[in-house]
């Protein structure tokens, strides 16, 4: 089972303030934490001790702690990729590389004595991790994590982003990758409109963001990106994230009757097996329902993507079956107009797939 972080930024936030977070996410099931020292210009002693100093603590709360570097950051706290000894001193269980090395680096590193793990840039793309691996690491303590992306329009294309975490799984590796949410007060940089891996996240609720990096099968763990958010956030995500089959949100039309509202929100649906490329069908819908009728109510002509329509007494053996438009078609009045897919969680409808369980909710 993955695992969802949050992120800290001990040089932006006091540590009282960040144990106090670090407490309450604890609390809620969040088992990892992400920190930067990227952004550090000063190195100070009083700064480091306030990064052992919550970094503790979040070990203490079992939560295991990745830390962004890059080579840069090796030659300014004079530490030697050979030598890891003092990243053990500061507590983390992950080094991050932002950047990486040539291959060769990174693989020997994975060999440290210490245990670290060495967590790599996906959004690196190419061949890097066939680069790392064709060194020897030990796969034991690789794994890797894409980069969130704040500034509007430079995230990640969703089809490279999958494409890399591909290269990872073909590797069994453990993966991971960012979501965020408005609600988030403290980032790293002076630019911060949502910490996100996907451009495509970025209009996105955080559950939504969070069903549409489980429904791509190809990541692990999630982190939010940005800092500080409301206990409540912090629940919602989690709920998503552990929820037993993908959820979209729907919203019930007015003219819906209440035998239409309970077959939406009071079932566990399957779509159909054999894909037709215009609906998802919850063909067993019809066999729960087979003693109900379903008059014809609201239809309008045409039938949208993400519209949510129940089939009337006019469809003969079809009545009762709850559709989901994947396209737009005709509506030949045998289909009641019953609600629709919120707009934030159409990109994850893409990603069902047939005989895929899930669930609509409020």
């Amino acid at each position: 089972m993955g695992e969802l972080g949050v992120s800290i930024y001990p040089s932006k936030t006091e540590a009282a303030i960040l144990k106090d977070y670090l407490t309450e996410a604890a609390e809620i099931g969040y088992s990892r934490i992400f920190t930067s020292m990227l952004e550090l210009t000063d190195s100070t002693e009083e700064m480091l001790a306030r990064f052992r100093e919550v970094i503790a603590y979040g070990n203490r709360l079992g939560m295991k702690t990745s830390i962004d570097i890059n080579p840069q950051l090796f030659n300014q706290l004079g530490v030697s990729y050979e030598d890891l000894a003092f990243f053990k001193d500061l507590g983390v269980w992950a080094l991050r590389l932002d950047q990486g090395f040539t291959g060769l680096e990174e693989a020997e590193m994975s060999q440290n004595p210490y245990g670290l793990m060495i967590e790599l840039n996906i959004s690196r793309g190419q061949h890097y991790i066939d680069q790392v691996m064709d060194f020897s690491a030990d796969s034991r303590h690789i794994i890797g994590s894409h980069n969130f992306y704040p500034q509007p329009y430079t995230g990640l294309d969703f089809t490279y982003f999958t494409d890399c975490a591909a290269q990872y799984k073909n590797y069994h590796l453990r993966t991971a990758a960012f979501i965020d949410s408005p609600k988030g007060t403290v980032g790293p940089w002076p630019v911060g409109d949502m910490l996100v891996s996907t451009e495509i996240q970025r209009k996105l609720s955080p559950a939504a963001q969070v069903q549409l990096l489980r429904l791509s099968r190809l990541i692990d763990d999630i982190f939010v990106g940005s800092s500080l958010l409301p206990a409540a956030e912090l629940q919602e995500i989690y709920d998503s994230f552990h929820s037993p089959v993908p959820q979209l949100k729907a919203e019930l039309s007015p003219s819906a009757s209440a035998l239409e509202e309970e077959v939406i929100f009071n079932n566990r649906h399957r779509y159909r097996g054999d894909y037709s490329g215009f609906m998802i069908r919850s063909s067993d819908m019809r066999t729960f329902y087979k003693n109900s009728i379903f008059p014809p109510a609201d239809f309008g002509e045409i039938i949208s993507k993400g519209d949510i329509t129940i089939c009337n007494s006019r469809s003969g053996q079809y009545q009762g079956e709850l559709q989901i438009a994947l396209k737009e078609r005709p509506n030949d009045g045998s289909q009641n107009f019953v609600g629709k897919i919120t707009e934030d969680y159409l990109p994850v409808l893409d990603l069902l797939q047939p005989w895929q369980s899930f669930e609509l909710i409020r």
